[in-house]
């Protein structure tokens, strides 16, 4: 719920805070709702009351316990018990809906206005009957004791149908073009039709005749008004059976007498929008009117503003609850707002709770901010030299600064800068003469970076503005250097086009061909913003003569694949021979930097000289200076050298077999699993080594008597083995 107060009118928007997707189940709606604050805040007055895309119009019946909205995508009437505060049914329809009235007491009978000209009849149980009228309608009133149905469009005949027959009755034929709106009043049943000349034809629907014509749209201008064309009549309403409301297309309100032709009061909503419904307030004599961007309440004797409601989407229509303060608003919005004005009147008694809601928010005032008053802080009241009216009745203090009355600061501001108006012309005059030397020739200043790219679009914008001067008819797209969304592009030396790269150069095989007269363009530019000199533009060549533009652009086809050809080939000799250079330099960066250095390393060096250092290739290991000549004298030995070599050295050995002369011999590099294996077998028999035992302390006679018994089986295994055997 959001709390608003405009001339001290509280304000409640009902329908303001967080609302929950259909597609959350009951358990995230709880935890969210326990998480959330705003969501925990908002009063969700009747359940699902919002439309898929767009609400277009809103009534209340007349029993007060229904309300229906139309609304669309797709095309639908919605209607909302608010004896349950939840939604009853839902029923979509054809097309969409113009205007629709409701009939009886509740919603057993209703009436839609489609805009493909058919008009639709619903009972309680749904669709009745559908019929279609000869024009396209815009409004249509319903006669109670005729039962007639006028409707009224782009047509200059009032068309009549009527209910108890079934059957089109007689138009009433009118002297304007089209009608835009129409009213019946509900005490001696005048019909009042607006049309789009600024009139409002009166007629009676008894002896089917024009009684009275009044013509708003003079009386609408007032003094210091400007008018861009013809106000149209966009809204009417009686209130009882002398008054009358008129709105206007260009956002002016007209309250009627009906016995005069001059307006009582003429009320402006300063926004130049039509005005959309209008509604009135007989309790305090107050007149609700709303265009699509604000409702404005105002007195209808006197024109005073009461208050007003500005929502954030644009109003469609508007429609209160009768006998309260409550009041609902059709949007371009999904979801339909309920305001609720205890200034107006009660709460309904389906929602009795609201005054008892209301009265407990009072009793805690918040601080509000006012229209007429200026938020200065200490600073501000320092520079006007206020700084003396701190804590005094003049300033309200809020937050970080303070609150004053706006005339106060206007005239205090007046005082302080009393050149603030020489200073306003000045500016003026200066943005006069900039205005004026825009017309002159400008010297076009190129930016530090991209300068080529810039040129190619400055030249691009110039062919566009000529072929848009020459058609006449659409506009030049915008540049580039004007955007400021690409402004980094030109300033971010990150953002340099490399023309030398190999995408640019394959993606551009023409580049080659303009870059010449493009940098000669640089150059004189260059020159020019030097010299500041005017000079003249290009002319453009004229296509010669007897040469197709076909022939032309096969030529350049070909000029394309030959360049695009001759691109990869640069592209790949420069490729290959940076390639070459740079096996050539690390080989280079291997070789010693002078032949004596392991020599004067040995011997060490003289006193002043300075230390030499050699670069290692990338994933090898420094072992002597030595080694690294070695390795150069192998790169230069031929194959049959390095085989003997190897097979000296057992690397590789020679055999004569059935698929060759020539065997590998490798190790397998053992795992990290088996290194540690390994390692852990060596620690133990290591630790073995320490706890074994040493004998050096027995003495002789010791180690006898342990072998006795040995000896004695040797000499026993002696003496079987040679003595001899039984016979068998």
């Amino acid at each position: 719920m959001q709390i608003s107060s405009v001339n001290d009118v509280k304000i409640y928007n009902l329908s303001h805070g967080k609302s929950l997707p259909e597609w959350l189940s009951d358990r995230k709606k709880r935890a969210l709702q326990k998480k959330d604050v705003d969501i925990q805040r908002r009063i969700e007055l009747i359940q699902d009351f919002e439309m898929p895309t767009v609400c277009t119009s809103i009534k209340v019946s007349r029993d007060g316990q229904f309300i229906l909205a139309a609304g669309t995508y797709k095309p639908r009437i919605r209607c909302y018990d608010t004896y349950q505060l939840s939604l009853k049914f839902e029923r979509c329809l054809d097309s969409d809906v113009v205007a629709f009235d409701i009939l009886s007491d509740d919603y057993s009978k209703l009436v839609f206005l489609h805009c493909n000209r058919y008009v639709e009849f619903h009972s309680q149980h749904g669709h009745y009957y559908k019929t279609r009228i000869p024009k396209f309608g815009r409004d249509f009133a319903y006669h109670y004791p005729s039962c007639d149905l006028y409707f009224v469009g782009a047509s200059s005949e009032i068309f009549r149908l009527n209910l108890e027959q079934g059957r089109f009755l007689n138009s009433l034929q009118t002297d304007a073009v089209e009608h835009n709106v129409c009213d019946i009043n509900p005490v001696h049943q005048l019909l009042a039709s607006g049309t789009a000349e600024g009139k409002v034809e009166c007629w009676d629907p008894r002896v089917r005749s024009r009684v009275g014509m009044l013509d708003c749209a003079l009386s609408s201008v007032t003094e210091g008004a400007e008018v861009e064309g013809l106000p149209s009549v966009s809204a009417l309403k009686f209130n009882g059976s002398l008054t009358m409301a008129v709105g206007t297309s260009t956002g002016q309100v007209l309250l009627y007498d009906l016995r005069s032709s001059h307006p009582l009061l003429v009320k402006d909503h300063y926004y130049g929008l039509p005005i959309k419904s209008v509604n009135f307030q007989d309790h305090l004599d107050l007149v609700l009117t709303a265009d699509s961007k604000i409702i404005k309440i105002w007195n209808k004797d006197t024109g005073k503003v009461f208050s007003s409601i500005e929502p954030q989407t644009n109003i469609n229509d508007v429609c209160i609850y009768p006998g309260s303060g409550m009041l609902f608003t059709a949007n371009e919005d999904p979801k339909m707002n309920t305001f609720y004005i205890p200034a107006l009147g009660p709460a309904p008694r389906w929602c009795s709770f609201l005054d008892n809601l209301t009265e407990e928010l009072e009793e805690s005032p918040e601080s509000t901010v006012y229209d007429d008053y200026k938020f200065v802080t200490r600073k501000d009241l320092e520079n006007l030299g206020l700084s003396h009216l701190v804590g005094s009745s003049l300033l309200r203090a809020y937050m970080h600064g303070f609150f004053m009355d706006i005339r106060l600061y206007h005239k205090v501001k007046t005082m302080a800068n009393p050149f603030a108006y020489d200073e306003y012309r000045k500016d003026k005059i200066r943005q006069k003469i900039e205005e004026s030397r825009a017309q002159r020739v400008q010297i076009k200043k190129l930016p530090k970076v991209n300068k080529g790219l810039a040129l190619k679009l400055m030249e691009e914008g110039d062919d566009e503005g000529e072929l848009s001067a020459r058609k006449k008819k659409g506009k030049a797209l915008p540049s580039i250097l004007s955007d400021e969304r690409f402004q980094v592009m030109f300033e971010n030396p990150d953002y340099q086009v490399e023309e030398q790269s190999e995408e640019f150069r394959l993606l551009n095989p023409i580049v080659s061909k303009v870059g010449q007269k493009r940098r000669k363009k640089l150059r004189l530019l260059a020159k020019q913003a030097i010299d500041s000199e005017k000079t003249e533009p290009d002319q453009e060549e004229e296509e010669p003569e007897g040469r197709g533009s076909s022939d032309e652009s096969s030529d350049d086809d070909k000029s394309w694949v030959d360049e695009v050809r001759e691109q990869r080939r640069l592209i790949y000799e420069e490729g290959r021979d940076r390639r070459r250079q740079e096996r050539k330099q690390q080989d280079r960066n291997t070789t010693l930097l002078d032949q004596d250095s392991t020599q004067n390393q040995a011997q060490g060096r003289k006193p002043g000289q300075q230390p030499r250092f050699f670069q290692i290739k990338a994933g090898e290991e420094f072992r002597s200076f030595g080694d690294v000549s070695r390795k150069q004298k192998l790169q230069k030995a031929s194959l049959e050298e390095r085989l003997k070599l190897e097979e000296r050295s057992g690397t590789v050995n020679v055999a004569d077999t059935a698929v060759g002369s020539k065997q590998l011999t490798f190790t397998l590099k053992k795992s990290e699993q088996q290194q540690r294996q390994q390692q852990a077998e060596r620690d133990h028999h290591e630790e073995r080594k320490k706890l074994r035992r040493s004998a050096g302390h027995l003495s002789i006679h010791t180690w006898l008597a342990l072998l006795s018994p040995a000896l004695a089986l040797l000499k026993w295994e002696e003496v079987l083995c040679n003595s001899p055997r039984p016979p068998p």
